[in-house]
């Protein structure tokens, strides 16, 4: 019996601008694999081993349709990012009121 997929972090797997690349494609519409391939210059074995670990993070997911493997965005698993990025905001929006008072200043 073959262990169970790895789950991958969600953090881990937009790290890489390739899986950003290919989440943002998968925004647009869902796409068979063929097209996702086209977008890169790396074989369809690479392009491949990053879309399983997109779908090990829950943020994509792929179904057959005849001998083509078709890809949807999942973009729920974001969230976490986004909850993580958002407690960080005041420090940017404080950084940013300073940089305007100072501006001001002179």
């Amino acid at each position: 019996m073959a262990a169970p997929a790895e789950k991958h972090d969600v953090f881990k797997a937009i790290a890489d601008p390739t899986r950003r690349e290919v989440l943002r494609l998968l925004s647009e519409n869902e796409r068979p694999i063929s097209e996702i391939t086209s977008h890169f210059s790396m074989s369809r074995t690479a392009v491949t081993k990053h879309l399983q670990i997109l779908a090990e993070a829950d943020l994509i997911s792929g179904r057959k349709e005849g001998r083509e493997k078709i890809y949807q965005l999942h973009p729920e698993p974001l969230n976490e990012v986004k909850q993580w990025l958002s407690y960080y905001e005041k420090f940017w929006s404080n950084k940013l009121s300073m940089l305007k008072n100072l501006v001001e200043e002179d």
